[in-house]
């Protein structure tokens, strides 16, 4: 077949064309020909299918994303907010760190280990761009029932391909959730999360300026794995047995990625470039689009010069594929020798492949044949926006309405006891221990705090202790009976665990799940939360740094839940003051922080017993989560508290075993005056926490909750080898240990 070169376009402007069967709208096809004044070539057309696909363009979403910018102001710690590879903030020091979560959830269910493994790589390698060093990562995962068969074909190969690509880049993993319901089965939510550190000075963006400056791709070879993979395969509906279109899912390699990282942080250190991209989704469609689009003049590029695995490739393929493990570099002319000097060192195979020019059009050659003449911009950025039809569910009053307040509740104290061990043994609230222990959290040998800790801590620098702490939270239990409740809840948990930890809470990324857009319900879901995020946000003083939008995860109609998830980043100047979750001393006294009211909706208690979800999800007070916030880091900071754990899911009962267990001592509790014991253990009210004050601090504690004007109730003492409700039962560690940690490896050993 002829090439279809950019001339071949314009002469022959009637020729049919794939795109519908590339993703594209009818109209979105007219409104490209009319941008281009003619019929687009097909490398023209690959390019603009997989970046005006929902996956990369947000065509669906950026209407509602735009309220992170509106409506939260950045603070004095912001340093790069949205529109980057990655946010980045001050900690101080001179430190910034870089952060950010992205999802890999259609291709980890088609290929659990290479989808997971290539979403650790793809989330670094944003981090990487940025000038930083990675230094952690984190994973929140949602699966579907925990005892249905295709969990245990998904779950084990997602968390292999975690553990394997990080473990082999050495990073350790501090951070994440694993959480299972029936709504992901067919759906899971693979999200993945990294931290990176620089020095101010070090910061890059991703943008082609300077006419005459190089353009240099290097890494791994450009194969035909991931061609229109994450692009193409994260902008559909899955229907009952399979996405009606599977390409390749990207293969990783890790220890190509361990390279590429030191040869890229090589040659930030003798700042060789003057603006950076890494390869992922819509591979170099992306990186020469957004790179020329965000610079000050066009680029040139001889397609023909990529290392390829596959010979055979055709222009639109290697256009399209995502094969991993690559990067892109603009690099003056004068600094190009050293560049590739430092590739060939680390062998790591790097081409020039083109260069920044002075107009302002982005042209690609195959052969000396040009093949793509676009406008950057168009590609990049100016894709559909679309103003998706929303309305609140017929079916939402009548869940609201289905009250969790209503369900038979324990009589006495022996069904207390039972539900105790029922709920924690349930596979949302068991350790996970069986699957964190297939990560390496301590690698490199600063990680202060990792799971099952409220947050990740990793130092930073190791003469003054300065330290970042990471946690990641969501309740799709909560956002489907209250999507803007939801989303702040999200946000006040992840909030309230990085406080918990002792460190300061500066800045937000996130990972929006959810269903199809075309669907109103769904959409009416998501405009709900971004606008509960947003709102949050102001309130709580956190600004968006960035994030990622997952759309059409649902299997035929059926959609899951809808799942924000929330990262919140602290700063901690010595990590030495942070505040773990054990309760390791006898004779600590323990507190009670915040209130606790009837608030079963969504919770723990009533899908593990009752299996249900309907009614309110608990009230969020952000004022309160800010204040519970200030106190917990002062008394961490100050040395009047010896542990805290934030309650939520499960309650306090949960919180309080999983202290236990994690100090190997007991605890004896007293029911407060004016509750019920079934109350006091169960409750999800938020803006709570649980925390272990010495003896000797406890004057100087209560006084400062009292003058914060935040409740504190006494509750019991670190005592003994059970957990010991007075008057109501006794778990002793011994059994509560056995139904904590066996189900888990039960399911899926």
């Amino acid at each position: 077949m002829s090439l279809d070169t950019v001339k071949h376009a314009s002469e022959t402007p009637d020729s049919e064309q794939p795109w519908k069967e590339l993703g594209l709208k009818e109209d979105e096809y007219a409104r490209i020909r009319e941008i281009l004044g003619r019929r687009p070539t097909g490398a023209e057309l690959a390019m603009y299918s997989v970046m005006w696909s929902e996956h990369c363009s947000y065509k669906s979403s950026k209407v509602h994303l735009k309220q992170f910018g509106e409506k939260v102001p950045a603070n004095d710690a912001m340093l790069v907010g949205i529109g980057e590879n990655a946010g980045v903030v001050d900690v101080g020091q001179g430190y910034a760190v870089t952060f950010k979560v992205e999802s890999h959830n259609h291709p980890s269910y088609i290929e659990p280990y290479q989808g997971a493994a290539t979403g650790v790589g793809g989330i670094v390698r944003d981090i990487l761009a940025m000038g930083a060093r990675p230094v952690a990562v984190v994973d929140p995962l949602r699966f579907g029932a925990a005892d249905h068969p295709d969990t245990k074909r998904v779950l084990p190969g997602v968390v292999a391909g975690i553990g394997g690509y990080g473990n082999c880049l050495g990073l350790p993993n501090i951070g994440g959730e694993v959480v299972f319901d029936s709504c992901y089965q067919g759906n899971p939510l693979v999200n993945a999360g990294c931290i990176g550190v620089m020095k101010h000075e070090d910061i890059h963006l991703a943008k082609a300026s300077g006419a005459g400056n190089k353009v240099i791709l290097y890494g791994a070879r450009t194969g035909g794995d991931g061609i229109g993979g994450v692009s193409v395969l994260a902008s559909e509906t899955f229907d009952d047995t399979k996405p009606t279109k599977r390409p390749a899912v990207q293969v990783g390699d890790p220890f190509q990625e361990k390279l590429l990282i030191e040869c890229t942080l090589e040659i930030f250190a003798e700042k060789l470039v003057a603006g950076i991209q890494d390869l992922g989704g819509a591979g170099l469609s992306c990186a020469t689009s957004e790179l020329a689009s965000a610079g000050s003049g066009g680029m040139r590029v001889d397609l023909d010069r990529v290392h390829l695995r596959d010979a055979t490739l055709s222009p639109e393929e290697i256009l399209m594929s995502e094969s991993q493990e690559r990067m892109c570099a603009i690099v003056e002319p004068g600094k190009v020798d050293r560049f590739l000097e430092i590739c060939e060192k680390w062998d790591v195979i790097a081409t020039v492949i083109g260069e920044v020019t002075e107009g302002e059009r982005l042209e690609i050659f195959w052969h000396g044949e040009q093949i793509v003449d676009v406008p950057p911009r168009t590609v990049a950025h100016e894709g559909p926006v679309y103003q998706r039809p929303f309305a609140r569910p017929e079916w939402q009053d009548a869940l609201q309405a289905d009250d969790a307040g209503k369900l038979p509740r324990p009589q006495n104290g022996e069904e207390l006891k039972d539900q105790v061990l029922r709920l924690v043994s349930s596979p949302n609230q068991a350790s996970k221990s069986w699957i964190t222990d297939q990560y390496d959290r301590f690698v490199q040998g600063n990680t202060v705090l990792a799971q099952p800790e409220d947050a990740g801590m990793v130092r930073i620098d190791e003469e003054t202790n300065l330290g970042v702490a990471m946690a990641t939270d969501g309740n799709g239990r909560y956002a489907k009976l209250d999507p803007y409740a939801g989303a702040q809840l999200a946000l006040a948990e992840s909030y309230r665990n990085v406080a918990a930890s002792g460190a300061k809470p500066l800045a937000i990324s996130n990972c929006l799940n959810f269903g199809s857009p075309e669907d109103p319900d769904v959409m009416w879901q998501f405009a709900e939360a971004t606008r509960g995020l947003a709102d949050g946000c102001f309130q709580l003083g956190t600004p968006v740094t960035g994030g990622n939008v997952s759309l059409y995860n649902q299997t035929g109609d059926v959609a899951i839940h809808p799942t924000p998830v929330v990262a919140v980043l602290g700063v901690i100047d010595d990590v030495n003051r942070r505040t773990p979750i054990a309760f390791a001393e006898e004779g600590q006294l323990l507190y009670l922080l915040g209130d606790t009211k009837e608030e079963f909706g969504g919770s723990a208690w009533s899908e593990v017993i009752h299996q249900h979800l309907g009614g309110l999800p608990p009230a969020v007070d952000l004022d309160r989560e800010k204040l519970l916030g200030e106190i917990l880091i002062s008394a961490s900071r100050d040395g009047m508290i010896d542990a805290a754990h934030d309650l939520s899911d499960g309650g306090l009962v949960q919180a309080v075993v999983e202290s236990c267990l994690r100090g190997g001592k007991g605890a004896r509790l007293v029911v407060p005056e004016g509750l019920d014991a079934f109350t006091f253990l169960f409750s999800e009210s938020a803006g709570r926490a649980v925390v272990a004050v010495p003896r000797s601090e406890e004057l100087r504690f209560t006084d400062m909750c009292g003058a914060r004007g935040l409740p504190a109730t006494r509750i019991g003492v670190v005592d003994g080898d059970a957990v010991d409700v007075q008057g109501e039962f006794a778990l002793s560690l011994e059994e509560l240990r056995a139904a904590h940690e066996a189900t888990i490896p039960g399911l899926l050993a």
